[in-house]
């Protein structure tokens, strides 16, 4: 049976299917090593729309990250210990796992992503889903961080797809991408030191296969309605909100899609307009 945890939608309990989670997250990291595992040396060499990353660096930083999930669900101390010394860290830490990766070759940065992934998803499944664990911005549940780790493979994932010039064919994971997308208004708001907002936003997404997806009170007059790719594009600052078709009406929804960040951390930069 898999383990449920529940949540509040409009003041109604919904189960949260870890299983249905765990199975998202497999079907973004089967698309992920559909890309990769092919590569040769030259291959995992290719720039990515990130500046300064390769494919190398796009692997290496969620095979870190999985790490740091892992330990996080299992070690809070440990995990804790680990927070600081990153932020202690004049270089960043994303340079300080872009610098490890650079001295790795692509076969060991590869076996690094699949057993760190498969330690987290079993870790993962061990636990109460309901367990807090820390993390770089304000602690989650179980569901919350699978949920941020299927985004994140989704969004390395497509500046792979984009650096390599290959298909980055959705999965239903997809709307765990728009899910977290939106929940992270307040964050997108907050991590550039900005108020706020109390007004609400309604969010209604076209799904690839035509199904509608849609959060928030249908009569709020901001909105940011249209193509569920696109929008998981804007909020993971894949695409710059002026390359979609995204209809977006009031001033809140205009500013949040302008900084949207569906990650925690410091604000993104972001992809400057016909970055493509």
């Amino acid at each position: 049976m898999c383990k449920r945890a529940v949540t509040l939608v409009k003041g109604a309990a919904v189960p949260v299917d870890v299983g249905a989670l765990i199975e998202d997250l497999d079907a973004e990291t089967a698309t992920l090593l559909e890309m990769v595992e092919p590569l040769d040396a030259a291959g995992w060499a290719t720039p990515t729309p990130a500046p300064g990353w390769r494919v190398q660096e796009q692997v290496a930083h969620l095979a870190y990250f999985d790490e740091a999930a892992t330990m996080a669900a299992t070690d809070a101390d440990a995990f804790q210990r680990e927070l600081e010394a990153a932020l202690a860290d004049t270089e960043g830490i994303t340079e300080r796992i872009s610098r490890r990766a650079r001295e790795m070759e692509p076969t060991a940065v590869l076996d690094w992503f699949t057993s760190a992934r498969s330690a987290m998803r079993a870790a993962f499944l061990a636990l109460d889903p309901s367990t807090r664990v820390p993390w770089y911005g304000p602690a989650m549940s179980i569901p919350s961080s699978l949920t941020a780790r299927i985004m994140e493979t989704w969004a390395h994932g497509q500046d792979i797809a984009d650096g390599l010039g290959v298909p980055h064919p959705s999965t239903r994971a997809l709307r765990q991408v728009a899910h977290i997308g939106v929940r992270t208004l307040a964050n997108s708001f907050a991590a550039r030191g900005l108020e706020v907002p109390e007004a609400p936003v309604y969010v209604a997404l076209v799904a690839p296969d035509g199904t509608e997806w849609t959060w928030g009170d249908a009569a709020a007059t901001d909105r940011v309605e249209g193509d569920a790719l696109e929008f998981a594009l804007v909020v993971t600052q894949r695409r710059h909100v002026d390359d979609t078709k995204l209809r977006i009406t009031g001033p809140v929804a205009t500013q949040w899609m302008s900084i949207a960040q569906a990650f925690a951390g410091p604000p993104g930069a972001g992809r400057a307009p016909s970055a493509r």
